[in-house]
C-alpha cells in the first residue's frame, strides 16, 4: 500500500465522506441503529453489534438500504412500507424512520463536532488551490456540515437529499462522488476520496477516482484488521487519523 500522500501536481479536488471522516458523528449513527435493531430484534434474533453487523452491512449506506442489506444478513425479510409509517414498525420504512428521528434529537441535543485534523487538512488543501466537497448519504448531510462550523471549507455538499432528487443508488455505486465531481468540473481522474466505511472505499474504486484514501480510527473492530479490510477494498492508503495524511505541491490555476 502507498504511503497516505496527495500530491496536487496531479490531483485537483478532494471529496470528503461526511460521518466519521470531516464529523464525528459515525458513533452516534451506530448507536441509534442499534438502539432500533435491538428492539426490533428481541426475541426474533442476537442482538445488533456494532462490530460485525454496522460496519458490514450499515455503515456508509442509505438508510433504507441499510435497514435491508443488515436483514436481509439475518434472514429477515419485512414489507417496504412507505415515509409515513410509524417510528419503529416492522417494515422496511418503519425502521429507518425510527433511526433517523432518534439519531437527529441526538444531533439536536449535543450539536455536531468536525475533527480537528480533517479541518486542518481542509485549510491546508483550499490554500493550496484545490477544491472541496463533502458528500453523505444521510438526507442530513447539510445539517451536519453546518452544525460543525465547516461548511466554509467546502465548495459544495452532495447528500441523500440529493440523491433521492436525482434518483442516485447508494454506494457501493460510485453516483454520489461522481456528481461531486461532476459539480466541481473535476474529473475522477484527478479527483481524491477519503472515506471510512467500506461500501464509499469500494464506490471510490469503481469510479476511477485517482486516489483513494480511507481512515481507519481506532475502534472495537481494532484498527489493524479495519485497515487490512479497507486495503483489499480498494484504498491507496489507510491513516487513523487524517494528521498522516501529508499534502505536496499546489494546483495551478488552469488544471482541468
Amino acid at each position: 500500500m502507498n504511503s497516505p500522500v496527495i500530491d496536487l501536481t496531479t490531483i485537483s479536488a478532494v471529496v470528503f465522506d461526511t460521518d466519521g471522516v470531516v464529523t464525528d458523528t459515525a458513533r452516534g449513527h451506530a448507536a441509534a441503529w442499534k438502539h432500533v435493531f435491538d428492539v426490533f430484534l428481541r426475541g426474533r434474533s442476537a442482538p445488533f453489534d456494532i462490530e460485525a453487523d454496522y460496519l458490514c452491512h450499515v455503515e456508509g449506506r442509505p438508510r433504507l438500504d441499510g435497514v435491508r442489506t443488515f436483514l436481509a444478513s439475518r434472514g429477515i425479510e419485512l414489507p417496504e412500507g412507505a415515509a409515513d409509517d410509524e417510528p419503529g414498525s416492522p417494515t422496511v420504512h418503519g425502521l429507518g424512520v425510527a433511526k433517523d428521528r432518534l439519531f437527529v434529537a441526538q444531533v439536536d441535543k449535543y450539536g455536531v463536532a468536525a475533527f480537528p485534523s480533517t479541518v486542518a487538512l481542509l485549510h491546508e488543501l483550499r490554500h493550496r488551490g484545490a477544491r472541496t466537497a463533502a458528500v453523505s448519504a444521510s438526507l442530513h448531510g447539510r445539517k451536519l456540515v453546518a452544525s460543525a462550523g465547516v461548511a466554509h471549507l467546502f465548495d459544495l455538499v452532495v447528500d441523500g437529499g440529493d440523491a433521492a432528487l436525482m434518483n442516485l443508488p447508494g454506494r457501493p455505486d460510485p453516483a454520489l462522488f461522481l456528481e461531486a465531481a461532476r459539480r466541481l468540473n473535476i474529473t475522477p481522474a484527478r479527483s481524491a476520496v477519503i472515506d471510512a466505511a467500506l461500501p464509499g472505499i469500494e464506490a471510490a474504486r469503481k469510479g476511477g477516482f485517482g486516489v483513494v484514501v480511507a481512515v481507519a480510527r481506532p475502534g472495537p473492530a481494532g484498527a489493524a484488521l479495519r485497515a487490512a479490510e479497507l486495503g483489499e477494498r480498494g484504498a491507496d492508503a489507510v491513516v487513523s487519523d487524517l494528521g498522516e495524511l501529508e499534502v505536496r505541491g499546489r494546483v495551478l490555476p488552469w488544471s482541468p
